[in-house]
């Protein structure tokens, strides 16, 4: 039976995946859509930084993430001088964490459904008095909905499974850093196998499902396309 204290990272970790998820969707959108379009020669450069955390170990990400948020950091010395508080060992720092750690697993599905859609049907809509922002609304979001869906699917499930990034970043405090893959390791390190295997069987579980449902979606679509 689940223990209360594992509901509880449970619940944390639903709630940090959820946010997260939120807040990539929001700042990958801009980001692909100006990595499909563009023709800097900034873009090499933009992709290799988004694609950095997919090689990089996560506990070097976290490492760096840790003093950047620490109170001399470059982004904790200004929050501190704003009086704001700080991230390290924070729900707001795993947050910031996730959506580094998680970034091209969002952004990439975006900038690929962004690019196989090509210039036509932003021309045709043009032609007909739709201004950027309309035929990104009603044009853009309806074709490239499978792409959202992935980069939802996809940024949602990497969160699930994070450990070395939100280890380092927020430690292991119950109630407000502690996740459910920190949670495991917890209970691995103390021999409490059974509770280890719940809380593996409910993450893995939970994985399985949102892969499924993103390949019977393009399943479906691939499908819908034949017809």
């Amino acid at each position: 039976m689940i223990q209360p204290s594992d509901f509880q990272a449970l619940l944390l970790t639903l709630q940090l995946a959820a946010y997260s998820t939120a807040i990539l969707l929001l700042l990958g959108t801009p980001l692909a859509w100006w990595l499909a379009t563009t023709n800097s020669r900034l873009r090499p450069v933009i992709e290799t930084l988004v694609a950095l955390p997919l090689v990089l170990p996560p506990t070097v990400l976290g490492f760096y993430l840790l003093i950047a948020l620490s109170p001399n950091g470059v982004i904790g010395q200004p929050l501190q001088a704003l009086g704001l508080p700080g991230l390290a060992f924070t729900f707001s720092g795993l947050v910031v964490g996730s959506v580094i750690y998680s970034l091209p697993f969002v952004v990439q599905p975006l900038q690929n459904a962004f690019s196989s859609l090509g210039p036509r049907p932003l021309e045709v809509a043009a032609t007909l008095g739709a201004g950027p922002m309309a035929r990104f609304c009603y044009v853009v979001l309806p074709l490239t909905r499978l792409g959202y869906l992935s980069a939802a699917v996809l940024g949602f499930a990497h969160t699930l499974g994070e450990f070395g990034v939100v280890l380092m970043i927020g430690g292991n405090i119950p109630g407000e850093t502690q996740v459910v893959s920190i949670a495991i390791y917890e209970h691995v390190e103390a021999l409490a196998y059974s509770q280890a295997h719940i809380l593996a069987g409910l993450l893995l579980g939970l994985s399985f499902t949102v892969l499924l449902l993103i390949n019977l979606a393009n399943r479906r679509s691939r499908l819908v396309g034949l017809q």
